[in-house]
């Protein structure tokens, strides 16, 4: 079993010794009792179809390379099943981790390019993905109306719902992008 993690990248990197404590304070309150088992990385159904790595995101993140964790692309390969927390034998929230890691990588500025552009749609229009010619078709064809019950029909309700995304911060997080170290 080799880890990505050298005496080099812990000499070379940025240590950030209050990163670990700022995932404990949000709420990853047994992420410290890891005892880098492996057991969360070989059930991941994630881990399976992509170079997703549970058990070394955790590692980096108790080493307290915050830069690495937060910019790398594998914190948004989890699909939150927990699986993860099912097997561990700790019982850590492993899941809640990546989640509060998730918010700090998006505060920080990183977010993957997909998720940004979901984002987006769903401030210009209140949905991820908006209802498109393609999709009116098929709803007409099902019976249905085309545009369904939600803000696609309410510019009051859209209103509202870019008003929330305004106050929370939301509009401003994702209409930042970090520059590339």
């Amino acid at each position: 079993m080799t880890d990505n993690i050298s005496r080099e990248t812990i000499h070379n990197e940025a240590i950030d010794p209050d990163f670990i404590d700022a995932i404990v304070d949000a709420g990853a309150d047994r992420i410290r009792t890891c005892i880098q088992c492996g057991t969360c990385s070989s059930v991941c159904p994630s881990g399976r179809r992509t170079a997703f790595r549970t058990r070394e995101l955790m590692r980096k993140a108790l080493l307290g390379l915050k830069d690495e964790v937060l910019s790398s692309p594998d914190l948004w390969l989890c699909a939150t099943c927990l699986t993860c927390l099912e097997r561990c034998p700790r019982q850590i929230k492993v899941t809640d981790a990546i989640i509060i890691m998730r918010n700090m990588a998006v505060a920080e500025g990183y977010m993957l390019p997909q998720h940004r552009k979901s984002s987006k749609k769903l401030l210009e229009t209140g949905h991820a993905v908006p209802i498109d010619d393609a999709n009116r078709e098929i709803r007409k064809n099902l019976g249905l109306k085309e545009i369904p019950p939600t803000v696609h029909s309410s510019d009051e309700a859209l209103a509202d719902v870019q008003k929330i995304m305004e106050r929370t911060g939301f509009k401003k997080l994702i209409e930042e992008e970090k520059e590339e170290k």
